[in-house]
Parts: structure tokens; C-alpha cells; sequence
């Protein structure tokens, strides 16, 4: 393995490690933070002014993550065309990162559409309901991304335990003196 495969795969996992948290990290303390303000105008200020500082630097971790994705599938072009497990593993990598972007892109969008619905919410009745509407689709997508993530990273784990060579201190004691 060279320092270049190194940097590449450690950039992988340090910026799906980002958005995993970044995501996880809004959904357990700056949405529920968040509501402890009076009004529910200020409430979606609150929270939208943390997702908006944080914003670019999840977009550059996905954009990284991406980037780096592409480069090792390149580097391990043959082994995934020759190793059936890990093509799967691929393939099934590529969508979850797929809907990893469209659920997060979804919450991105959702939340910029609540924060104007409350605008208008104290006057218009339409406006609450829309308001209301979008809060419930809140409460599950900023619960999809950490969980789409987090299968991510459970694949990284998978594919480097595909790479692996003699038994680890982890394996099963009977498997750990054979080497096949």
C-alpha cells in the first residue's frame, strides 16, 4: 500500500466520519438545543444559523468523500471485478452514498422551506400548516443522514476486513494459529 492509498483512504473515512457526526451531532444537541428558545421563529434561527455554519463544511466533506471514493474504486478496479463479495459491497456502498446525499440534500432544503414557512406562520393559517407539515418531515430526515452514514462507515469496516491478511487478535481463538 503506498502513502498515496494511505491519504486517499484515510481522507474516505475522516469525511464520511464528518458528515456521519456533523449530522449526528445536529440531531442529538443543535435541533433539540435549538427549541429551547420562546418562539418557533426563533427556534428555526437558532438551529438554521448552526446548520448554516456548519453547511460548507459538510458539503466539502461529501465533496472530498466523493472524490476519494472514486479514486480508491479506481485503484481497486480489478478486485471488485474479480471478487464478488466486494463488488456487492460496492454497489450497495454506492446507493446508500447515494441516498446519504439525497436524504441530506432533503434536509437542507426542508429546513430552509420550515424556517420560511415560520415566517408567515403567526399570520397565515396556510403558512402553520405548511409549517407544521415540514417540522414532521424534520423530526425523520435529520434522523436519515447519521443512519445512512453510519451503514457507510460499517462498509468501510467490511471492505478493510476483505484486505485483510492473517488472523487478527480479534478473530476466534481456533481460527487465530491456521494460516490458509
Amino acid at each position: 500500500m503506498t502513502a498515496y492509498s494511505t491519504i486517499i483512504r484515510a481522507t474516505h473515512v475522516v469525511t464520511n466520519a464528518a458528515w456521519f457526526g456533523g449530522s449526528l451531532a445536529g440531531a442529538i444537541a443543535l435541533d433539540p438545543a435549538s427549541r429551547r428558545a420562546d418562539a418557533a421563529r426563533q427556534r428555526a434561527q437558532v438551529a438554521d444559523e448552526g446548520w448554516r455554519r456548519w453547511g460548507p463544511v459538510q458539503g466539502a466533506a461529501i465533496g472530498l468523500h466523493l472524490l476519494s471514493g472514486i479514486a480508491i474504486l479506481a485503484d481497486n478496479r480489478h478486485r471488485v471485478v474479480a471478487h464478488p463479495p466486494t463488488a456487492v459491497a460496492v454497489v450497495l456502498k454506492t446507493a446508500l452514498t447515494g441516498t446519504a446525499i439525497l436524504v441530506s440534500a432533503e434536509a437542507y432544503r426542508s429546513g430552509a422551506e420550515l424556517e420560511e414557512a415560520l415566517e408567515g406562520s403567526e399570520t397565515d393559517p396556510a403558512a402553520q400548516d405548511r409549517a407544521r407539515r415540514l417540522a414532521r418531515r424534520m423530526r425523520w430526515l435529520q434522523w436519515a443522514t447519521p443512519a445512512a452514514t453510519a451503514v457507510l462507515l460499517t462498509l468501510d469496516a467490511y471492505l478493510g476486513e476483505q484486505q485483510r491478511g492473517v488472523a487478527g487478535l480479534l478473530d476466534r481463538p481456533s481460527s487465530a494459529g491456521r494460516t490458509s
